[in-house]
């Protein structure tokens, strides 16, 4: 138990750490971009209720807006605490993963984790559901969530099966088990498009998947560091 605890500690101190260069990231990279896009969807929603009303008609919101954090310190906040919570549960997954299978946690192997992870939860469910600005048009939300849930399990259980059993029959099934939800294809919009412009929209994906990628290579690392310093100091 007193081993247990040590390693949920460190496991915390990863996705502390971590958390925080993401926050750090998203506001260099990720939130610019948003708040670019948010100035042409309110922009579209202004003209939307303008024409309306020069028609003598009422506007409707289509869907409601729930509570959003205020710009600045409140925003960044909720980021940071999104973050901070959310690198310290992949940090207990891999730390449990680690545990399981009693490999060496080597930096080394740390960072292999760090680009599995990456490969699961963002690059390979960005190729069916890239990441979306703000007014960008998108599918229903249930089956998206499907898709990418769906997604990440079978890439995850795919490159097991490549990593962990090396045999011809095992390595096709690896492949055809991660091509499988594309082979179906991510839920799409019925009409394409949003209110940003194309060249924003790209560029937000960019940033999304180099920050991803720079979040889940310190993760990667630093759990292993963590995990293999506190497991083996004395009580």
């Amino acid at each position: 138990m007193h081993l247990f605890r040590r390693i949920v500690f460190a496991e915390a101190c990863t996705g502390l750490l971590t958390g925080v260069l993401a926050t750090v990231a998203h506001q260099v990279g990720t939130g610019p971009v948003i708040l670019r896009a948010e100035v042409y969807e309110g922009a579209a929603k202004a003209s939307y209720a303008a024409s309306h009303a020069a028609a003598g008609e009422a506007a409707h919101e289509h869907g409601e807006r729930g509570w959003a954090p205020k710009d600045g310190f409140e925003r960044t906040g909720c980021t940071a605490l999104a973050d901070v919570l959310m690198s310290i549960g992949y940090a207990l997954l891999l730390a449990a993963a680690f545990a399981l299978l009693g490999r060496d946690a080597s930096v080394r192997t740390g960072l292999w984790w760090g680009l599995a992870g990456f490969a699961t939860f963002t690059l390979a469910p960005g190729l069916g559901l890239p990441p979306e600005v703000p007014g960008t048009e998108a599918a229903a939300l249930l089956d998206r969530q499907v898709w990418w849930a769906a997604t990440v399990l079978l890439t995850g259980g795919g490159l097991a099966l490549l990593a962990f059993w090396k045999r011809g029959v095992w390595l096709a099934l690896g492949v055809a088990v991660m091509a499988a939800p594309h082979l179906w294809g991510a839920p799409q919009a019925a009409e394409s498009g949003g209110e940003a412009p194309l060249a924003l929209a790209h560029q937000f994906v960019v940033a999304v998947t180099v920050v991803s990628l720079i979040s889940w290579a310190v993760l990667g690392t630093s759990t292993a560091w963590f995990y293999k310093r506190f497991k083996q100091s004395p009580a």
